[in-house]
């Protein structure tokens, strides 16, 4: 006897009016009973950056699981924020939900469409890796770091590299075998952001990960955007607001707020658009 799912098919870090912009995210709206691996299996039939699964828990609004079609993630940006949309509808909520991560509760507003998480306090690590390595790691050449690389952590923990234009962030091509000689971080997974300055509030960046023996580009990392935020914070930065573009390499342009407030808070927003609904038999 097959089990019928509903599921929903979002874009997060929406730019504009676009419908095809952002990041897709498959949310299931009901997982009991679902085991980890057929969560694992879903993820993997549907393909997208990430699938997350809803379940009922006491203490926070929900809980959600999230997974890439290889792995599980304690935590990923655009996933909350997607979630959220679908469990403040789910649950009648209204605009403030808490949704309880491997990583931790995080906590999300509304104003519309557009949500607001709050991530956890980053941690930070130095990168052992010379930058003329990391340039090498990214297709380009020594001297286009532009300032000290940080190993960030929100919840994933990624290698933040800072590059010395959007030029050079545009001809970024990360290479699969020094990526994963790079090493991974904490999670075990090599991944790397790479962005610049377009302006004196405004970054274009990208995001390479390892999947199996390939390098992926993901159109828009909330993630990452929180853990900039952390590199921001460990450099003295705080009261500080940037609009980043992320995804336009892919064909996905998408915008993502960060703000680092005086006390060093960070905060990630972007605008969630629904797109499509159905069912799934398992």
């Amino acid at each position: 006897m097959s089990t019928m799912l509903s599921y929903r098919i979002l874009n997060v870090f929406t730019a504009g009016d676009d419908p095809f912009s952002g990041n897709p995210l498959c949310v299931f709206d009901d997982a009991q009973g679902l085991t980890t691996d057929q969560m694992q299996s879903l993820a993997r039939q549907l393909n997208l950056s990430e699938t997350t699964f809803v379940s009922p828990v006491d203490g926070a609004t929900a809980a959600v699981r999230i997974f890439t079609p290889s792995f599980e993630m304690p935590f990923a940006g655009h996933p909350t924020l997607g979630t959220a949309h679908v469990v403040r509808e789910l649950f009648a909520t209204g605009d403030a939900v808490v949704l309880r991560m491997p990583a931790g509760d995080i906590a999300v507003r509304a104003n519309g469409d557009t949500w607001t998480l709050q991530a956890n306090p980053p941690t930070t690590r130095d990168v052992e890796a010379s930058d003329a390595d990391l340039a090498r790691t990214v297709g380009l050449s020594a001297g286009t770091v532009a300032a000290k690389p940080l190993w960030v952590s929100t919840g994933v923990e990624q290698l933040i590299v800072p590059l010395r234009s959007a030029a050079d962030v545009r001809s970024a091509q990360a290479d699969p075998r020094l990526l994963d000689e790079l090493g991974p971080g904490a999670q075990g997974e090599s991944m790397i952001y790479v962005w610049a300055p377009t302006g004196p509030k405004t970054i274009e960046s990208r995001f390479f990960f390892m999947q199996g023996s390939s390098v992926i580009e993901d159109p828009a990392t909330g993630s990452a955007c929180a853990n900039l935020g952390g590199w921001f914070r460990a450099n003295g930065h705080v009261g500080i607001q940037r609009r980043i573009h992320q995804g336009s390499a892919v064909l996905r342009p998408s915008v993502l707020d960060l703000s680092v407030d005086d006390q060093g808070t960070v905060f990630v927003t972007g605008t969630v658009r629904e797109v499509a609904a159905g069912t799934f038999s398992i």
